[in-house]
Formats: structure tokens, C-alpha cells, sequence
């Protein structure tokens, strides 16, 4: 039988979490709201209830620490997720990695499709799968569409780390996680990572752990 909370509805479900203040609870992997697919954005919660539970996923966000957050990793099944990266990494992560900042941005009802066939390969993690990461293929560059929360069109070209970011967080407003198209036998735990795949890129690790990349 759902949980009560399952049942109400979108606009009651964010009050609730913002009554609490500070940061929203982060949904685990395990829970069904990360499996299945969010409702598009069609004016469900008014705009200053948007605004607050907007400022609420920056302020998860950081607090985590990560550099995207999506609503139903909250537990809100609703297609809107919110991204910011300082990108705080030395020349050589940047360069190797594409990692440039990103200001903070509301995506709602994002989609993307590849811009041509590069691919790279890289170790990800997500708060919703916390102490892990493992190595995932993505398209190098997407074409992002959608709107903003004020109901702006997006359709931006992203590429390097920021098209991974975009492409992690739409992800998950369809139901899947980055485990889903993750290299396994990649699969580290955080203290394998710092111990032994600092590296800027995954070679080392590919080698060791005996997984292919693209």
C-alpha cells in the first residue's frame, strides 16, 4: 500500500517539505518516486511556491555538496531540477574533464538529444546513491531543451562536464539513474576513489579493474 504522502497532492507535498526549513531529506535509491517517470511542469505549484521550492533544491544542493539536484530526488515527482558548479578543480581536472562553472540555473521540463557520436567516459556520482561512483559513457555534447522557472525557453548547446550535469539530472526526471548506464565493474566506493582514482581521467582505473572505454 503507498504511504500517505504518496497520495497528495504535488503543491500540498512541497508545502510540507518546506515546512520544516533548511535542507529538503534526499531520496535514496531504493525508493520508487527515483523510478518513475516525472510529471511535466504544467503550473501544478504557483509561482511563489515555485520560487520557494526552487531555493530550497539550491540550498539541498549545496548543503550536499553537489552541483545538480532533481525534484524527485526530494520526492517530489515533478520535471524540474536545478544545476551550479564552481567547478573548484585544478587546470588539469578542467582540462582533462571540460569542467567549466556553471551559474546556478532552474531546468523545467528539460530533454536533451546528442550533438554528433563523441562519447566520454568519466567516474559520477549521485546524492541519491551516496558512497559510490562509478565510471559512465555519455555523449560529449547535448542540445538542451526546455524551459526556465519562469517559463523561458532553453535550447543550449552544453558540452564537457556541464553537458554530463544536464544529462545526469534529466536523467533522473525520467526515472533513471547514472547506475543505469554506469560502466559496473567501475563501481568504487568513495574510499577506493580517494585511495586509488584521483586521476583527472579513468585509464588508470579501466586497466586495474578490467572495463573498456569508448
Amino acid at each position: 500500500m503507498a504511504h500517505p504522502i504518496d497520495r497528495a497532492p504535488l503543491a500540498e507535498r512541497v508545502e510540507e517539505l518546506l515546512a520544516d526549513g533548511g535542507p529538503l531529506p534526499i531520496v535514496a535509491a531504493g525508493d520508487p518516486v527515483l523510478r518513475r517517470p516525472a510529471e511535466r511542469f504544467e503550473g501544478q505549484l504557483e509561482q511563489a511556491l515555485l520560487d520557494r521550492f526552487v531555493e530550497a533544491l539550491r540550498a539541498t544542493m549545496h548543503a550536499a555538496p553537489g552541483v545538480g539536484l532533481a525534484a524527485p530526488q526530494v520526492g517530489v515527482g515533478l520535471r524540474i531540477a536545478v544545476v551550479e558548479d564552481p567547478a573548484p578543480v585544478p587546470d588539469e581536472v578542467r582540462l582533462a574533464r571540460g569542467r567549466v562553472p556553471q551559474p546556478f540555473r532552474v531546468l523545467v521540463n528539460p530533454s536533451y538529444t546528442p550533438v554528433g557520436a563523441d562519447r566520454a567516459a568519466f567516474f559520477e556520482g549521485c546524492l541519491s546513491v551516496p558512497g559510490w561512483q562509478a565510471v559512465v559513457a555519455r555523449p560529449a555534447e547535448v542540445r538542451l531543451r526546455g524551459e526556465d522557472e519562469h517559463g523561458r525557453a532553453i535550447d543550449e548547446v552544453f558540452t564537457g562536464w556541464p553537458a554530463r550535469i544536464v544529462q545526469h539530472e534529466t536523467d533522473h526526471l525520467d526515472g533513471t539513474l547514472y547506475l543505469d548506464r554506469a560502466e559496473l565493474r567501475s563501481l568504487s566506493s568513495q574510499t577506493a576513489m580517494a585511495e586509488r582514482w584521483t586521476q583527472p581521467t579513468p585509464e588508470a582505473a579501466a586497466a586495474a579493474l578490467g572495463f573498456e572505454l569508448p
